[in-house]
């Protein structure tokens, strides 16, 4: 049902409650699904492009397995952050160019939390012409919740989430409640939305739901017949 809140499911006191147990044991939502992209990289994988590249996390989970890794972002301090982290890192650069822009085609395209950043039928044509045959978009994403099942999922998620957070980070931070270390925008389309969109540019992703407030979309370019 169009313009319910979360807070309408949950009473504000257990939601300001929940708040403070998830910065009792925080984790990182994004990185929790870098193991997700390492399982679906295609077979040989020999470049990959990680668009949004933030502070690099990605990149040096990436390099062990791909021959190239490219990673791009619109944010200079974050392109800083991400060479600095892998500047050890032979096979790994970061562009401060346009990522739509990158050299050449890839085996792999991945998004963590950037695509509702972007123009998304545009970024998503960006992608399809990026992959190589074969080559396979990975994206980790956040929509609008919208319909009554929406913010179920964002429910579950919200009584989850300190359970996630004391099984990775069982010794509680006494840091509180931090800022957002990455540039921030609330997602502006719905899960029903976005998939409409993304089975016309790509027909035949598959988009799933999880916990952590975050969906996935895998889709592999087809070999032939492509353009």
């Amino acid at each position: 049902m169009p313009g319910h809140r979360i807070s309408d499911f949950v009473g504000r006191s257990l939601l300001d409650g929940m708040r403070r147990l998830n910065a009792r044991h925080p984790w990182s939502h994004n990185d929790h699904f870098h193991s997700w992209i390492l399982a679906n990289l295609p077979e040989p994988c020999r470049s990959v492009l990680d668009v949004g590249c933030g502070r690099g996390e990605l990149l040096a989970a990436l390099a062990p397995h791909v021959g190239r890794v490219v990673g791009a972002d619109v944010d200079a301090a974050m392109r800083a952050q991400a060479a600095a982290r892998c500047s050890g890192l032979a096979n790994v650069s970061v562009t401060d160019r346009p990522w739509n822009e990158a050299d050449g085609q890839f085996d792999a395209v991945t998004m963590v939390a950037v695509l509702h950043h972007l123009p998304v039928e545009e970024a998503l044509r960006d992608v399809r012409r990026l992959l190589a045959p074969g080559g396979r978009f990975l994206c980790v994403g956040l929509a609008a919740p919208v319909t009554v099942g929406d913010h179920l999922w964002d429910v579950a998620s919200m009584v989850t989430n300190p359970l996630i957070g004391l099984v990775k980070h069982p010794w509680p931070s006494r840091a509180g409640i931090q800022p957002d270390p990455f540039p921030v925008k609330d997602p502006t389309m719905s899960l029903g939305e976005l998939t409409a969109v993304v089975q016309s540019v790509m027909p035949g992703a598959v988009l799933r739901r999880h916990l952590g407030f975050r969906h996935t979309i895998a889709w592999t370019k087809p070999a032939t017949g492509t353009e």
